[in-house]
């Protein structure tokens, strides 16, 4: 155990995080995300949701400034310009932990899909609500 490290992040996870470099970018997805046939590095979160899991993770991974936007979610399908509750709660967490707003939009299902194969690493939570899955793109420090 780490003093001041969110208990959610695994050494598995945390050493990850340390290897990204600027302008990598880290999968979130929900629990019908097929995160095991897609990542080439996987970690799991069971009994997670999508925002517990983001405060923890932005807790430590600062996010990019210079790609707008740093944060794009799977749109649903047929009606990607809708903001679905998850999207809009995971910005907000983003915007809390980086103390600014964050740019962010929605990109089509297996454009997300496409994109979510080159992570650097996928991490996969327990999410319910559909379409909840977002790719950040790592910043600096």
């Amino acid at each position: 155990m780490l003093k001041g490290i969110d208990p959610l992040l695994s050494a598995d996870l945390l050493g990850h995080l340390a290897a990204m470099g600027h302008g990598d970018v880290l999968a979130l997805v929900d629990r019908n995300f097929p995160a095991a046939s897609t990542a080439g590095r996987l970690v799991t979160l069971p009994g997670v949701d999508v925002p517990r899991a983001a405060r923890a993770i932005l807790s430590v991974l600062p996010v990019d400034t210079f790609v707008e936007p740093a944060v794009l979610w799977m749109g649903a399908v047929g009606d990607e310009d809708t903001v679905q509750e998850v999207h809009a709660e995971l910005s907000t967490v983003v915007d809390e932990a980086e103390g600014r707003p964050v740019a962010a939009a929605a990109v089509e299902r297996f454009e997300f899909y496409r994109r979510a194969a080159e992570a650097y690493v996928v991490v996969a939570t327990t999410e319910e609500r559909p379409y909840g899955c977002f790719l950040i793109t790592k910043g600096v420090v």
